[in-house]
């Protein structure tokens, strides 16, 4: 046993060191073409300070002292693979309103290329998180869901661009934004690019087929059942990734690291995470970092890696967030030593 754990870090060791050489070069994440297609919000934050109780009911009394705007869903997936420096084209449906238009003007900025359908019977997605202290105090949600015509108009552009891309990024909130994800893994694996899928709900069977699903650890639950053994979850893993024809299941397992479940067995890469902030968007980030190392030619190892990594470093920042590129290569190289 101790042998095989010997083994283990030798081999993570080894990934470790080809991929830090692979991201240390400036050009290989900008050979990666990443298309994400999924459900888009705004999520706006009031940050304030809290000084008093309501006289009115048993809640704190927010000062809000300033407000800021980012991409949040699939537009934060797209925004970190885009800082990451991939050429990045995003697909997604908007209501034809102010919140659309800023949120089409925050994507692009960071170099996202969107192509947002306007839908004049929702309105955007809007998330309000107030935060007092550094703490989130409260959450409102302002949606409703796109209409079927935007959605099949979204399907045919998405055959269209499916031409220009290497891999395909997936991001399901639950939203309706992937109400055709069955068509849209079918056609991209007929043209062989790989599709991973960030799932949602408890019903997996519509992503059957795809390359990878990344689940985190509450979701996986929801599908499999709860686990009392790292022999019981692997056969619980493995069995979903088998039904699912999948090539890899990625659980996402907060401070218990990843774990990637393949056909040849699994393989586990501990926690990087300097410091617990905020846990919102992660998964962004991850299957992000995911597909902007396939798509520039990494295997699945050692896109695992990288992803591993810049989850450590965006759950250090508080809500929706990207990470740089010399953040990335600092905290692969702080691992090397």
């Amino acid at each position: 046993m101790r042998a095989e754990g010997k083994r283990a870090r030798a081999d993570i060791a080894s990934v470790g060191a080809a991929t830090s050489h692979f991201v240390a070069r400036p050009e290989a994440f900008a050979r990666a073409r990443v298309l994400v297609v999924g459900d888009v919000m705004l999520d706006r934050y009031w940050f304030g300070e809290v000084s008093r109780i309501s006289p009115e009911a048993p809640v704190p009394i927010v000062k809000v002292e300033r407000t800021e705007e980012r991409p949040g869903g699939a537009a934060n997936v797209a925004r970190n693979a885009a800082v990451l420096g991939a050429n990045t084209a995003l697909l997604s449906v908007v209501g034809d309103d102010d919140d659309g238009e800023r949120l089409q003007s925050l994507v692009t900025k960071d170099g996202v290329r969107a192509n947002l359908h306007r839908d004049e019977s929702i309105s955007t997605t809007v998330k309000l998180r107030v935060i007092g202290r550094r703490q989130q105090l409260l959450r409102i949600d302002f949606e409703t869901q796109p209409s079927h015509e935007v959605l099949r108009e979204k399907l045919a552009d998405y055959r269209s661009m499916l031409e220009t891309c290497d891999v395909v990024v997936l991001s399901d909130y639950g939203k309706g934004g992937l109400t055709h994800i069955t068509e849209m893994i079918g056609a991209a694996r007929e043209r062989g690019k790989p599709v991973l899928v960030d799932p949602k709900g408890d019903d997996y069977s519509p992503y059957r087929g795809a390359t990878m699903v990344t689940p985190n650890r509450t979701e996986l639950r929801e599908v499999v059942g709860r686990w009392r053994s790292e022999e019981e979850l692997a056969d619980k893993a493995q069995g979903l990734r088998r039904e699912l024809g999948l090539q890899a299941l990625l659980v996402t397992r907060s401070e218990e690291g990843m774990s990637l479940f393949e056909e040849g067995g699994v393989r586990h890469e501990r926690a990087q995470a300097l410091e617990l902030i905020d846990v919102s968007g992660a998964g962004d980030t991850v299957i992000a970092a995911l597909g902007v190392m396939l798509g520039a030619g990494a295997n699945l190892h050692q896109a695992m890696h990288v992803a591993n990594y810049a989850a450590g470093i965006v759950v250090g920042k508080l809500g929706a967030a990207v990470v740089r590129p010399d953040e990335l290569i600092a905290a692969l190289t702080r691992g090397r030593e």
